[in-house]
């Protein structure tokens, strides 16, 4: 059940990443530093989390690739 849930919290942290990163592309458009501040400390944190969940879930991804024994 915890690895489910971790999964889900680094799918959602992905997914605001991803989002945030295409607005950045497309328009321009920070929202995560328009909506918490330009480097404050909460955004950094997002960033962080956000970078943490990328690292989980290509450790999971690469743990489900490996043959089975």
């Amino acid at each position: 059940m915890k690895s489910k849930s971790m999964t889900t919290v680094a799918n959602i942290l992905l997914m605001v990443g991803g989002l945030n990163w295409g607005l950045v592309g497309l328009f321009e458009i920070n929202l995560v530093a328009n909506i918490l501040g330009e480097m404050s400390t909460l955004t950094r944190v997002v960033y962080t989390l956000v970078g943490l969940s990328g690292l989980y879930s290509l450790a999971h991804m690469c743990n489900m690739c490996k043959p089975c024994k």
